[in-house]
């Protein structure tokens, strides 16, 4: 039986990389976005890849109801469940005394609330595969708060903790935990920037320690995956 994986906002960036990993590796895979344009097109350039089969839902994850419906999609789709990459997010700059009235919802809501509703929403199908791996995109700003960070920090730091909470309630049923961290990386939160592309890590870069984490699951839990640029925060 081919094993699983949900990769959430996989069109692109991360996601988009991950899906990749995945797809050319033999997995079966279910991702989302708003843009069911873009889902077709990813849906086209997996096909030419590899051996795995790509699956889409279309979702907006700021609203509940939705993040809700594309876990039922994905119970039925996937009965056993193998992987969860809880990646999709948004940023939006600014300080949290400045920012725009709903901007802390909307980052919340994405950042936040949907990988919560949703690994709840999943944890049997998680549970019943007995060969499970959660992965929650974090970030350096987790950990590290900045100036223009505002509530985009605010919620990064709130996935951290909810990755590190589900790490003690699920070990003893096996089901393996991480809180992935990446520095600056090159995707479209930095389009436009003048800065030289040695500022950043690629997508491929983040995408491949998640893979590397996945291959070693049965010796160890790699619990923080802690990613930067030689050249470091910028």
């Amino acid at each position: 039986m081919k094993k699983t994986a949900i990769i959430t906002g996989g069109t692109k960036g991360i996601g988009r990389a991950l899906v990749e990993v995945f797809i050319k590796n033999g997995f079966d895979v279910l991702t989302n976005s708003r843009d069911k344009q873009q889902l077709e097109t990813l849906k086209t350039e997996m096909d030419a890849i590899g051996s795995g089969c790509l699956h889409f839902y279309c979702a907006d994850f700021e609203k509940k109801e939705e993040v809700l419906e594309f876990a039922k999609f994905a119970s039925d789709l996937f009965p056993l469940l193998n992987i969860l990459i809880n990646n999709a997010g948004i940023f939006i700059p600014g300080k949290s005394t400045e920012e725009e009235e709903g901007v802390f919802e909307k980052e919340i809501s994405i950042n936040l609330a949907a990988p919560y509703h949703l690994t709840r929403a999943l944890l049997s199908n998680i549970e019943e595969s007995k060969d499970a791996y959660i992965f929650n995109m974090c970030s350096t700003a987790s950990f590290v708060p900045y100036t223009n960070g505002g509530s985009y920090c605010i919620s990064k730091f709130g996935l951290l903790g909810f990755t590190k909470i589900l790490r003690q309630e699920l070990k003893e049923k096996r089901i393996a935990v991480s809180a992935v961290m990446p520095g600056a990386t090159l995707t479209d939160s930095w389009k436009g920037t003048t800065l030289s592309k040695e500022n950043f890590m690629q997508p491929i870069d983040v995408a491949m320690f998640i893979w590397m984490a996945w291959e070693n699951r049965h010796f160890s839990v790699m619990e923080e995956i802690v990613l930067r640029p030689y050249p470091g925060d910028l």
